[in-house]
């Protein structure tokens, strides 16, 4: 049996730096999601910005429920970031064995950074409803998680999955923009490291510039995909609005009913409300991220490789790789 300790290597250190980042920058994610998530005509809006929602959380003392579904959404983060990671450097290690080139174009790039997105989607998608709805439910009156996913049919688990799949070209973008840039830094900078040593790693400074870069671009290019994601796996205001308007409910838990429902109440513009939010968020996030990721990967690869040595005395045979 062999392992590829290399991709291992990558998922590891992904799924622990984006476990921090989600952390850190929880309570922006939950002000920027129930933003997102609210759509009324102008002058009806709850919110005016992020700032609104915070402020509501402090007026009723609920400060702690901007944290509301944290374990889900770091469940849903770790995995999501370790089936990312190990599915993007196994299918690169892949293309490369293959075509026998030395590295990867940009449009290879981007398919393979696309289909290990489809792949994180479709495991993750049930985690990432939940901590949606969780996150968008009122202040003090969220479920736990497994009384979010049972709340519903179990279609209704994967709510937002075709768009979901649409957005894999966000990360696609992110890490493809992003690992050009690492590569041309890291010739630029002349950090050549010795066979067998740990990999080159970029300066925390470096790795979080151009994470925010990378994570800049996909944002502006999807963004109007992201807002109707938010519409269509957000919890309903309250039991009795659903009730009452159980039909217009249903419409909006399609792509068409949350295009249509913008378009009518919030125009053009709708599709693009609360970006800034989104950038600041999403840039942090995937910048820490990066960084994180950067800073450990050495450290994880020491530990992989004194685990090779466990899988060998029990009779398991590492993938030897040669490091980039």
């Amino acid at each position: 049996m062999a392992v590829d300790l290399q991709s291992l290597s990558e998922a590891t250190s992904g799924a622990v730096g984006a476990l921090l980042s989600t952390t850190i920058l929880y309570p922006l994610d939950t002000c920027k999601t129930k933003f997102q998530a609210e759509v009324r005509a102008h002058g009806q809006q709850k919110y005016r910005g992020i700032s609104d929602v915070l402020w509501e959380a402090i007026s009723t003392r609920q400060i702690l429920s901007l944290y509301q579904g944290l374990g889900t959404k770091n469940l849903q983060s770790f995995i999501s970031q370790f089936v990312y990671f190990y599915g993007y450097s196994y299918f690169k290690r892949i293309y490369l064995e293959r075509t026998g080139l030395n590295s990867i174009g940009t449009k290879a790039n981007l398919i393979l950074a696309a289909a290990a997105g489809a792949c994180n989607a479709i495991v993750t998608q049930p985690l990432d409803t939940a901590s949606s709805r969780m996150q968008t439910s009122a202040f003090g009156k969220s479920k736990g998680l497994w009384q979010t996913l049972t709340a519903g049919t179990w279609s209704e688990a994967f709510d937002g999955l075709g768009i979901s799949l649409l957005l894999t070209t966000n990360p696609a973008i992110q890490y493809t923009v992003f690992d050009q840039l690492k590569q041309r830094r890291l010739k630029t900078s002349k950090n050549i490291t010795e066979k067998g040593s740990s990999p080159e790693a970029l300066s925390a400074l470096s790795a979080f510039m151009l994470g925010a870069i990378s994570k800049s671009v996909a944002t502006f290019l999807t963004y109007p995909a992201i807002r109707c994601k938010v519409m269509i796996q957000a919890a309903d205001s309250n039991e009795d609005e659903a009730k009452a308007k159980n039909a217009q409910r249903k419409s909006r838990k399609t792509v068409s009913g949350a295009v249509y429902a913008i378009w009518k109440r919030e125009g053009v513009l709708g599709f693009f409300k609360g970006l800034q939010a989104q950038i600041l968020k999403t840039v942090l996030a995937s910048a820490l991220l990066l960084m994180i990721k950067e800073k450990i990967a050495a450290g994880t690869w020491v530990l992989v490789l004194a685990a090779s040595k466990y899988l060998l005395l029990n009779g398991i045979t590492p993938r030897s790789v040669q490091k980039p």
